[in-house]
């Protein structure tokens, strides 16, 4: 009897409500483990996540076709915000905004996708949050409207 066959390979990127500078360095590792088990839950691998103090990446495979990618980030944020705010890990109420951004990769860009994310705070030093979102959708030539993108604030 043929079975069904899958690897697809997926990064998410969401910021936090209000692009708030929320997670603090002494809490990043606590999340991203809780947000890597809601995954796992899921039937899913994380391959490279990091928690920025207003947004996350998260790149994993794609393997259980059971669950869609919108129910899955639904959970991820749901799960995680509930988390958050029952250990009190961020001062104020915490929440994430609506919203993601999702692009598939192929299995010869892993290596590259799991380096870009692990080093997230290098490539902030060098271009904003905003910048790097932008590129990323015109990379994958993802027509947008500003209007529709994160709630992005001038610093």
């Amino acid at each position: 009897m043929p079975n069904t066959y899958t690897q697809i390979y997926i990064q998410v990127v969401f910021a936090t409500k209000g692009r708030d500078v929320k997670i603090k360095a002494d809490v990043r590792n606590e999340i991203e483990k809780y947000i890597c088990g809601i995954f796992t839950n899921k039937n899913q691998k994380v391959l490279a996540i990091y928690l920025n103090p207003d947004h996350i990446h998260i790149f994993f495979s794609y393997k259980n076709l059971q669950i869609t990618i919108p129910d899955l980030i639904k959970t991820v944020k749901i799960e995680s915000t509930n988390f958050i705010n029952e250990k009190k890990l961020c001062l104020g109420k915490f929440s994430w905004q609506e919203g993601y951004g999702a692009f598939s990769y192929a299995k010869s860009q892993k290596d590259n996708v799991v380096n870009y994310i692990l080093n997230q705070e290098k490539h902030h030093s060098k271009q904003s949050f905003k910048q790097e979102y932008i590129k990323m959708l015109n990379a994958f030539e993802i027509d947008y409207k500003n209007e529709y993108l994160f709630e992005f604030y001038e610093q």
